[in-house]
């Protein structure tokens, strides 16, 4: 093989690589959803960390197939805006918010996936609530114009990507005996401002004590991850 063949065939898998933007939930002052381990309470867990540490783990695994980043490796508040701003930067083609649920229900328990589109379920309206919870204003009406646009754009490949996800992730629920609460759309702006086919991932309630403590465990966050970065590969194969 000559030089100028092996270049062309350098270009063409280059041009097939997708570059993968992962977001750890939260960060800094902003701890997300609050769960504890023991009655009293003494032992809380932050969403924000149980975000970056599974973040963590599936770009390892994604990174063996495809470029990938984190919008996040430390504790710190990263804005909306900055976010967006990094998936410009690497010219990320999919984005993956990492999060973990919480009810006033101490009961409510499940795994979720979301992509971005309209909806009109009043369940998915209060995740979607606290996950938007810092934008008012002239931002909110802003992002609001923007999600219509942006929806138009993504919506058939971020619809796609979360079915190949969630084929991987069953076997791991199931295995680990958490619902299943399925596929929705939802109006998430951190999805929206990426301009990227995206996913929000919703992993377990960390409201719920057996399930924080389920979801919290090592070998648990290695087969999510693992299930995760399964799907996401499967997905840009086909889309290959």
């Amino acid at each position: 093989m000559n030089f100028l063949s092996f270049l062309f065939l350098i270009l063409i898998v280059s041009s097939q690589a997708k570059v993968v933007l992962i977001d750890p939930g939260h960060g800094g002052e902003e701890s997300g959803a609050v769960g504890k381990l023991d009655e009293k309470g003494t032992r809380k867990i932050f969403e924000k960390d149980l975000s970056l540490r599974l973040a963590k783990k599936i770009k390892e695994e994604l990174s063996k197939h495809t470029t990938t980043y984190l919008t996040r490796s430390l504790d710190r508040l990263v804005s909306l805006q900055e976010r967006a701003d990094l998936a410009d930067l690497v010219k990320a083609d999919l984005f993956l918010s990492i999060h973990f649920n919480s009810s006033p229900n101490i009961k409510s328990h499940g795994f979720e996936l979301y992509y971005l589109d309209n909806n009109s379920n009043v369940a998915t309206q209060k995740v979607e609530r606290a996950e938007n919870l810092n934008l008012k204003g002239e931002e909110l009406i802003v992002n609001q114009i923007l999600v219509d646009l942006v929806v138009q754009q993504t919506v058939h490949h971020s619809r796609q990507l979360s079915t190949y996800v969630h084929e991987k992730v069953k076997p791991v629920i199931k295995k680990n005996q958490i619902e299943d609460r399925g596929i929705k759309p939802g109006l998430f702006y951190v999805l929206a401002l990426s301009k990227r086919p995206g996913l929000l991932v919703e992993v377990g309630f960390v409201s719920n004590r057996l399930e924080l403590k389920k979801v919290n465990e090592d070998r648990f966050m290695d087969e999510m991850a693992k299930a995760i970065s399964s799907g996401v590969v499967a997905f840009i194969n086909k889309s290959k």
